[in-house]
């Protein structure tokens, strides 16, 4: 697979952010950062995966396999988000709680999305 440049423009477009505050968000040089997105250099694999995890984006999208740019998987930090993650570990414990929960889970946001009359 070859890393496509275009697609991290791509990505710090969508962000609406700038090349200096993408670099200084993956904690590399803006020169280095540069070099990225015009080509010049390509990432090593573990560093595509670090930029997918720090952009909540997907790798295949950034190797261009995919024009999918969600991400497939979500890090929780019990430091950042205590409760979200002590959420998600007694969901993994209690199968048919998980699946109440996420029913209304989507239950609210279907009322959020829906015009108030």
């Amino acid at each position: 697979m070859k890393f496509c440049p275009e697609r991290l423009t791509q990505l710090r477009e969508s962000l609406n952010i700038s090349k200096a505050e993408a670099a200084r968000r993956l904690n590399i040089s803006a020169m280095t950062y540069g070099r990225y997105e015009k080509g010049e250099r390509e990432p090593s694999y573990q560093s595509v995966c670090y930029i997918a995890q720090v952009f909540h984006c997907n790798v295949d999208f950034l190797y261009g396999v995919s024009d999918d740019m969600d991400c497939d998987y979500i890090i929780i930090s019990r430091s950042e988000s205590p409760d979200l993650y002590a959420l998600v570990e007694i969901m993994k414990k209690d199968a048919e709680l998980s699946n109440r929960l996420t029913i209304y889970a989507r239950e609210l946001l279907k009322k959020e999305k829906t015009p108030e009359n």
